[in-house]
Order: C-alpha cells, then sequence, then structure tokens
C-alpha cells in the first residue's frame, strides 16, 4: 500500500464524505483547545512577535480544516487586545498529503479572510494562508521558519504499513489472518512490527519539528492512542470492520485472502511511549500530556456515562460507519474495490450498533503539549 496516495479523507460535500461527517474530528479539536490556548499564551508571554509562523499539520478538507486555524487566531487576537500590543502578521501553513482535498480549503478562503474582517476590525493584521502538500514524517518548512505548530487526529496515521507485515525481497512475510490491524489474535511479531514503526515515525516526525520550529517555539498533538500498556486490550474499530469483511467472505462477495494481506497504516500509542520517544528524540520538553477517554461519536465519557438503548445504539452505529467510511474508504476501496464499499459500511453500521448496544464504546484521546529547546 502507497499510503501517501490511498490515506486520504473523502473530498466534495457529498453524502459520504467529510465534510459532512467529521463531527468526531471536531469534537476532538474543541476538547483539546484549553490546551492550546495555553501553549499559545506561554509562547507570547514574554516576546511582542512581528511575525507569527504557524502550522496545522494533518489540515484535511471540510469545515474542520480552517477550525484550528480560526482558533488559534482568535487567541492570539484576544491576547495582544488585553495586552494592548500590535496583531502581529500571521503565516499560516496548512499541510496535508498531496491527495487532499485541497480545493476545498482554497474555496473556504475567502469566507474565512471575510469572516476574520467583520469579527476584528479593520485594523487585524494580514494573515497569509498557504498550502503545503507532503508527509509530515520528514521536514516540510524552511528551518526555524515556525512557532507554533498544531495538529489533531493525525499522529495515529503511520507512514507505511510496517515493513514486516507485507513480502519483501521474496521473504516470507508476518501473517495475521483475518485482521486488518493488532488483535489478540494476533502474532507478537505483529504487534513489534506496528510499535516499531511507530516509534521510527514518531521520532521523524519529532527530528523534522525540531528544525523548524525556533527555539521556545511550541507544538500541540491530538491524537488517539491507549491506556494501556497492551494494545490488545480493548477491540478497536478494525476489529469490527474485520468482522465486517469475515462475514462478506465467508458469503464469498470478496475473498478471505485479500483480507489476510490488508494491514491498517495506523498505531494508537500508549501514553509512555509517546513519552519515551519525546525524550529520546530529546529536542522538545513536555510541557503537558493528558489521555481522555471519548465515546465513539466524540463525546468525553463522564462517569454517569449510561449505555445507549437498542434504537439508539443502531443509530449511533449508522452514525459512526458514515464517520470511518469518509476517513478509510479509500484505503479499503483500493484494495477491496469500490463495488463492496455500500454492502461493507452498512454491515459494519449494524455490528457497530450492536457493540455500542452491550457496551460503551470508547477510545483514549491524547494531548501533548511541547516546547522546543533552546
Amino acid at each position: 500500500m502507497d499510503v501517501e496516495q490511498v490515506l486520504h479523507m473523502n473530498g466534495g460535500n457529498g453524502e459520504t464524505s467529510y465534510a459532512k461527517n467529521s463531527t468526531v474530528q471536531s469534537n476532538v479539536i474543541s476538547i483539546a483547545k484549553s490546551v492550546t490556548d495555553e501553549a499559545l499564551q506561554k509562547l507570547m508571554s514574554n516576546t511582542v512577535m512581528g511575525s507569527i509562523g504557524i502550522a496545522d499539520l494533518g489540515c484535511s478538507s471540510g469545515p474542520n480544516s480552517l477550525l484550528p486555524v480560526s482558533n488559534i487566531i482568535d487567541t492570539i487576537h484576544a491576547m495582544c487586545r488585553d495586552a494592548n500590543t500590535p496583531m502581529p502578521e500571521l503565516r499560516v501553513s496548512l499541510n496535508d498529503l498531496p491527495t487532499n482535498d485541497f480545493n476545498y480549503i482554497f474555496g473556504s478562503l475567502s469566507e474565512f479572510h471575510d469572516k476574520l474582517k467583520r469579527g476584528k476590525g479593520s485594523g487585524f493584521g494580514p494573515c497569509f494562508v498557504s498550502a503545503v502538500a507532503g508527509s509530515f514524517y520528514g521536514r516540510l518548512f524552511p528551518r526555524r521558519s515556525l512557532h507554533f505548530v498544531h495538529s489533531s487526529s493525525s499522529l495515529h496515521w503511520l507512514s507505511q504499513v510496517p515493513t514486516d507485515l507485507g513480502n519483501k525481497n521474496g521473504t516470507e512475510a508476518i501473517t495475521n489472518k483475518g485482521k486488518l490491524y493488532i488483535s489478540k489474535t494476533s502474532p507478537q511479531s505483529v504487534l513489534k512490527a506496528y510499535a516499531f514503526q511507530f516509534h521510527n515515525d514518531f521520532f521523524e516526525f519529532l527530528r523534522s519539528r525540531s528544525e523548524e520550529l525556533v527555539p521556545g517555539g511550541r507544538m500541540v498533538l491530538s491524537f488517539m492512542g491507549r491506556n494501556t500498556s497492551d494494545p490488545t486490550a480493548e477491540e478497536s474499530g478494525w476489529e469490527l470492520m474485520a468482522q465486517a469483511l469475515m462475514d462478506m467472505a465467508k458469503e464469498g462477495i470478496i475473498e478471505e485472502e485479500k483480507i489476510d494481506t490488508f494491514n491498517a497504516p495506523y498505531y494508537a500509542p500508549w501514553s509512555e511511549e509517546v513519552k519515551m520517544e519525546v525524550e529520546t528524540e530529546g529536542s522538545f520538553a513536555i510541557d503537558r500530556l493528558e489521555t481522555m477517554e471519548i465515546d465513539w461519536e466524540g463525546f468525553v465519557v463522564e462517569k454517569s456515562y449510561k449505555n445507549k438503548s437498542e434504537s439508539e445504539a443502531f443509530s449511533s452505529g449508522r452514525r459512526v460507519a458514515n464517520t470511518v467510511r469518509a476517513v478509510v474508504e479509500s484505503m479499503l476501496q483500493s484494495h477491496f474495490g469500490g463495488n463492496v464499499m455500500d454492502e461493507l459500511f452498512q454491515r459494519f453500521g449494524g455490528i457497530v450498533g450492536d457493540y455500542i448496544y452491550k457496551r460503551t464504546a470508547r477510545f483514549c484521546n491524547i494531548t501533548l503539549s511541547l516546547v522546543r529547546k533552546a
């Protein structure tokens, strides 16, 4: 799988588009906003800057693509107003892979700039917005050109499927039969391969950003993770997707071999793994690291959380299926074919609904605030 070619959210504005099915990601951005605001306040507390370089990595498309940037600009503007200091020029870079629907973003920029002028007045300083296509697992920007980096719901995607999970130079590959990701039945070699790929990717991400950020620059990263050292402790959405695919294989709709040869370029790290990688790379200090349990529709799981009724659960299942489809359909379609997508996600929605009815479906979200060491 060439991840850079097939990993992109569904473009456009149709019923299965990311634009219409990204409420979960919007909620995650909102949940992490207080951490982002705190990092910005610390960034600007000691220095009056004439120009600030800002990057949002993994911006995707749709209404969320400009939401983090809008929040960041609002916070900077409020701080300058309260401190009676001039508003700096803002250099905003939106990054995603080349296959991202950047046209949607470009079409939204005129309204975005008009909204800034209306909300902040004619005295609001220049705000230059550009797009940078490429993988964030490598350099994207000139050295020491950025002051603040934001990324949400992106860093759980790997740069590639772990190498040992595919045939290489004719050698025998590690098999993860009937599964798409780490599961309770996966061999230990599969777990190690995924952990090793995350180590390589996250290290390269940090090393690249360390070159691009000024000393004292800040990053706020929010991504899916886990609360335990055991990656098989809880079922993931990939496990339920594999179940739907296996059901289709039993009915002859798809070949079972196709399932055995698909492995998701995804990894949800333990928070301690994240800490270790930051310490190993060495360029950043951790200011805050928070984990929060969020249900599959993007809401914080409170202690008073009650399981849904059967009808509510199956409605939730359909919504979750639409959200997942908007994110992973491009990958699944390239491997299994576009003709089975409607059937697959209909079945997946039913399986998810049953899962939600029987238990609280949740995932761990990690929010990490880092500062570039001098």
